[in-house]
């Protein structure tokens, strides 16, 4: 252990880098720090040194991290997350407590869980600050970063995320899958069999961060592939292009049930099995040891199972 090259460290360098992985900005990390931007560059140029590598260099127009910068993010991330635990010790007062917490969830998911979640924390804590992204802007990877607290995801129970083993990933509620389809449709008025599903053309969702889903296998396998002509990145969307055509869209239930978008549709029980799914909750395994964070975590869980009891 080189404990002079670790002196020449300190948390000032460290939290430098890590709201400059945020940010990929000098000025944005400065004005987050409440510093000048030359001091973020003075601090920035002393890490270079002790680590011997650019950290961050400059692609065009914009700031890209270095494969070291980013492989030392979750382990700044963690070192920051243990030093303020130390900092704070005291017991967490939830009237009282003023933090924020950033959340990332499918725009399609803001209406199911958003809503009640937010009227939920907001009494019991009144003073904090909750951000809650799309997750198209921030995803999966935010939570090693530190960008992220939790992210909330719709997805097949069988479908592995294409992640590290340092996240964790907690059912909340199960549910169903649907068609949607729009009450124009040739189908609308008749159950929906099999060789109707397979007929006409759907609308598929697409995400990085899983793998390809079980009901897709398990409907290649027992009968064939469906045709995917249109591919989105959020079930509002999909919901919307099924109005004006033939288009067929498979999606949960609990979503299609509150989700204005979908009110306008006609919804049927899928002629085939589909396999389990869930929403998910997913968050950075070493984080809770904030209490803050497992304070939020409870809250998280608790309005996950009213909606899934229905409440």
């Amino acid at each position: 252990m080189d404990l002079i090259k670790l002196s020449r460290i300190s948390m000032k360098h460290l939290i430098t880098l890590h709201v400059m992985l945020d940010t990929l900005s000098v000025t944005d990390c400065a004005q987050r720090l409440c510093v000048s931007p030359s001091s973020v560059s003075k601090t920035l140029s002393q890490l270079r040194d002790t680590l011997n590598d650019e950290l961050f260099y400059r692609n065009g127009n914009r700031l890209v991290s270095t494969p070291l910068a980013r492989r030392l993010g979750p382990t700044v991330h963690q070192m920051i997350s243990d030093m303020n635990q130390i900092m704070t010790q005291e017991e967490f007062d939830v009237a009282n407590y003023a933090g924020s917490f950033s959340l990332s969830m499918r725009e399609s998911t803001f209406e199911l869980i958003a809503a009640p979640l937010c009227e939920h924390v907001l009494k019991l804590a009144p003073n904090i600050r909750l951000d809650i992204w799309s997750k198209d802007n921030i995803g999966v990877s935010g939570l090693a970063k530190g960008v992220l607290d939790f992210i909330i995801l719709p997805h097949d129970l069988s479908q592995p995320p294409n992640i590290d083993n340092n996240l964790v990933w907690e059912t909340l509620f199960t549910d169903e899958m649907v068609c949607l389809m729009s009450h124009q449709h040739p189908l609308a008025t008749q159950s929906l069999t099999i060789d109707d599903y397979l007929q006409y053309d759907h609308i598929g969702i697409v995400d990085n961060d899983l793998s390809v889903p079980f009901f897709e296998m398990q409907l290649a396998q027992q009968h064939r592939k469906r045709k995917v002509m249109v591919n989105v990145a959020d079930f509002g969307v999909a919901a919307t292009l099924c109005k004006n055509t033939e288009l067929l869209f498979t999606c949960s239930k609990k979503w299609a049930e509150v989700a204005a978008q979908a009110q306008s549709l006609t919804m049927k029980e899928l002629p085939f099995n589909y396999g389990q799914v869930a929403y998910s909750l997913v968050w950075y395994q070493p984080s809770m040891n904030d209490p803050a964070l497992r304070w939020l975590y409870q809250q998280i869980t608790t309005v996950g199972q009213q909606i899934g009891l229905g409440e």
